[in-house]
């Protein structure tokens, strides 16, 4: 039997999911939060803390958070668009729509000089960009590389003091450079859903933004998901905090009022650009449950919410990927182990914690956390404003699945 009137969680475990949350804000790490999980038609929400460290208003319901990398699951639905309606084809060559990627040289080892390439043994394709294979990306185990202090001088990624520039001239420079890898063989984090934004936006014929937002956003009522905040709404977005590693206190890395998400971004970047609130991403979540339906609208077919909510990697690249988690917790505090990766989004291929293999979605350097479970029918967003250059908005995370686990009863 399901709980009394609770969709599916027990009286019992929402209470400690609740008080374990409000513990971490009362510490004083962790300002504010706020916490959706769903299930089936029932909906839980805790709205807890503040919207500054030093006070301000209170976190509700609606606050706007800087979505970072769990940007990537919900921009992916664009291309899904574009590839069930045939515009796009998982294995035709990127070369037509980004000649910027035609030709492409490939460095002989990863931590050579820039000249010292090969040719590529193959263009890049479409699926290449899907499963982030196409040869580039924030490779943690390249750090200090020539290739990598290239895309740090390049401007190619989002987290750096300059913004990016606009995507025809993003492209430009990215194509000045080598590949680190062969297209199709390795696993790497970041570059290729940026590139997938300027892809979208030429197939499309309009803005990355425009696309998502006539196809996506709009029939599922994600209203306040954006690449900015307007300023009617910009009281609702928090500081964005950056704590420091040493002393734990409280760095302001964006503010709300005259900060990055103020006003329209020159690059629309689906690897990391969103904000959004709760509700608009459990309007997402639940519709990939759903197999692509919203209501009695189809969003995206049965077999396009299949593949990206599947592993793509082989045993090779997902050794190459676990081993990339399990050997950086020290950076990312222990977040990122799942084993395997879809379209956009990671899929748990093995029983590593409390959550079963199959359940979906990621988690952002802004310390927000977004997965959905088909096993459990079960969406679980876990939003706050601290940056991960602390552990704790992590701790945070790991704390709400373990509890919200916890909490199914039936």
């Amino acid at each position: 039997m399901m709980g009394q009137g609770n969709g599916g969680f027990s009286e019992a475990g929402l209470r400690r999911l609740r008080e374990v949350l409000t513990r971490h804000v009362d510490s004083g790490r962790v300002p504010g939060l706020v916490a959706l999980v769903g299930r089936g038609d029932h909906t839980h929400v805790e709205a807890i803390g503040t919207m500054r460290h030093d006070g301000g208003a209170p976190m509700r319901r609606d606050t706007i958070f800087r979505m970072a990398s769990t940007s990537k699951p919900v921009a992916m639905a664009a291309a899904m668009v574009l590839l069930d309606e045939c515009r796009l084809r998982l294995d035709d060559p990127v070369d037509p729509w980004l000649p910027e990627l035609a030709d492409r040289r490939v460095l002989k080892r990863i931590d050579g000089p820039l000249d010292d390439t090969v040719p590529a043994r193959r263009p890049i394709t479409v699926r290449d960009l899907l499963t982030s294979t196409f040869g580039l990306g924030m490779d943690m185990t390249a750090l200090g590389a020539p290739i990598m202090g290239a895309i740090f001088e390049q401007g190619l990624t989002p987290d750096l003091p300059e913004p990016m520039p606009g995507p025809d001239e993003w492209m430009r420079r990215l194509g000045t450079l080598p590949l680190m890898r062969q297209p199709g063989e390795h696993w790497q984090y970041q570059i290729s859903h940026d590139v997938l934004s300027v892809l979208v936006a030429r197939v499309a014929g309009r803005s990355f933004e425009t696309f998502l937002r006539e196809r996506v956003l709009d029939p599922l009522g994600m209203k306040d998901t954006a690449f900015h905040v307007p300023a009617d709404k910009i009281d609702r977005l928090p500081v964005l905090y950056a704590p420091d590693p040493q002393s734990g206190e409280f760095h302001v890395w964006d503010e709300a009022e005259g900060g990055r998400w103020s006003s329209p971004p020159a690059f629309q970047g689906s690897g990391g650009g969103l904000v959004s609130t709760a509700d608009d991403y459990h309007a997402y979540f639940r519709m990939l449950l759903n197999q692509g339906m919203h209501g009695s609208e189809r969003i995206l077919s049965r077999p396009a919410v299949r593949l990206m909510t599947t592993n793509r990697l082989t045993a090779e690249q997902q050794a190459a990927r676990h081993a990339m988690a399990v050997n950086n917790v020290h950076l990312s505090f222990g977040q990122g182990q799942h084993g395997g990766w879809g379209f956009g989004m990671a899929v748990r291929t093995h029983r590593g914690d409390y959550a079963p293999v199959g359940q979906f979605g990621w988690d952002g350097g802004s310390g927000t956390s977004t997965y959905a479970d088909p096993e459990n029918r079960l969406t679980g967003i876990l939003l706050t404003q601290v940056g991960m250059s602390v552990p704790n908005s992590a701790h945070v995370i790991h704390d709400f699945w373990t509890t919200l686990y916890q909490a199914i009863d039936d």
